[in-house]
């Protein structure tokens, strides 16, 4: 059957829905449309060379590199796109990607990362960050954001069968839409991880600079420890996070993968402090043998096996993180590299895959006998 993929945006770089769709790719072939595209993100990476339609966005000013700045335009863009000619749409979808109109004949799968957490959960604290809690343009974000909502949850309509990315998402998709979705997690390269290296006495974290990540929790803290810490990654809180590290602390910036695979196969632990919806890193990490530190909400729960893979910490403090470090300092000689490695073999590529392949399969079949696809893929084992 003809499939097309719809994507929110590539112009993100090559990270987690990149990866997801990529795979998704891999297993069967079709047209990427997206809002906006910028190819020279994805030199070297499975999507360079990809056939990719985009959105007017694209041409506007400052399309490329600032189209969140029209997000209340980005709904009406997405259903500009003309996918008659294919049998099966597949969206992956953390803001409106699930939102492309679809006729009655053809089969839509979308697969949400995340529903839109800046209008959704994250509204207030979205708000507050972009200092937009009072005057008049925060009452117009208000109002558009209001309206996305609206827009974002009858769109659910357009959607067959959804899959999410953990079950974390799954509750959130329930919750917002009022429909089940599968669970099916993301495709982790954990080939490209040694976890037989030794260990060496340096904690690890890695993440884009924003604020939900919580570097600057884990820079404090190991600023107050007085404990070595590596920390990889970029983004709008740099200068922010540097102010507070102290001398344990070393800021590398962002690095290509070559360095980061080295540091999580040489680390005492990587350090984790993001409510995420699923949260590819941790699990990588564990793929380099290494025991995960992270807060024991969200998507960590479902990629961390405390006492086997790693500890939880309660609360986004540094009190809180303190007594996971001296839990994690009493145990670290009960944490097997092999066992860690063995539990990441399970988000495998080849497992995304198979499952991706069968849900297709299994939902296909259903609408050509007439029948509910999300019933049949529900119904799978």
């Amino acid at each position: 059957m003809s499939t097309a993929y719809i994507q929110d945006w590539l112009a993100g770089g090559f990270v987690g829905s990149e990866k997801v769709l990529a795979e998704m790719l891999a297993t069967r072939s079709g047209p990427i449309y997206t809002l906006v595209h910028r190819p020279q993100d994805f030199v070297g990476t499975p999507l360079e060379g990809a056939e990719v339609h985009t959105s007017a966005i694209q041409r506007w000013p400052g399309g490329v590199s600032h189209y969140r700045t029209y997000l209340p335009f980005m709904p009406y863009q997405i259903e500009q796109f003309d996918l008659t000619a294919y049998d099966t749409i597949v969206s992956s979808s953390h803001a409106v990607a699930k939102g492309v109109l679809v006729g009655a004949g053809q089969l839509h799968l979308s697969y949400v990362h995340s529903p839109m957490r800046y209008a959704w959960d994250l509204y207030q604290q979205y708000l507050r960050e972009a200092d937009l809690t009072r005057g008049v343009k925060a009452t117009l974000a208000k109002v558009a954001l209001h309206y996305i909502r609206v827009w974002d949850q009858s769109t659910a309509n357009r959607v067959d069968v959804f899959l999410a990315n953990s079950e974390y998402v799954a509750r959130r998709v329930w919750r917002t839409y009022r429909r089940p979705a599968r669970v099916l997690y993301p495709p982790v390269d954990v080939a490209r991880f040694d976890h037989t290296r030794p260990r060496e006495d340096f904690y690890l974290t890695m993440s884009r600079f924003v604020p939900y990540k919580r570097l600057d929790l884990i820079v404090e803290t190991f600023t107050r420890l007085r404990l070595p810490l590596v920390v990889i990654g970029n983004g709008p809180d740099f200068d922010k996070v540097r102010a507070l590290a102290g001398p344990t602390v070393q800021l590398l910036g962002r690095q290509d993968d070559a360095v980061v695979a080295d540091h999580m196969s040489r680390c005492r632990a990587f350090v984790f402090a993001a409510d995420e919806d699923f949260g590819i890193v941790p699990v990588e990490a564990q793929a380099a043998g290494a025991p995960v530190i992270a807060y024991g909400k969200g998507g960590s729960l479902e990629t961390v096996r405390p006492g086997v893979t790693g500890v939880f910490f309660g609360q986004q403090t540094t009190q809180s993180l303190e007594r996971a470090i001296g839990v994690f300092e009493g145990q670290a000689r009960d944490f097997d590299a092999a066992v860690i490695r063995r539990h990441a073999e399970t988000f495998r590529p080849e497992r995304f895959r198979e499952a991706f392949q069968t849900i297709l399969t299994a939902a296909e079949e259903a609408r050509q006998r007439g029948q509910d696809p999300e019933r049949a893929v529900m119904a799978l084992p």
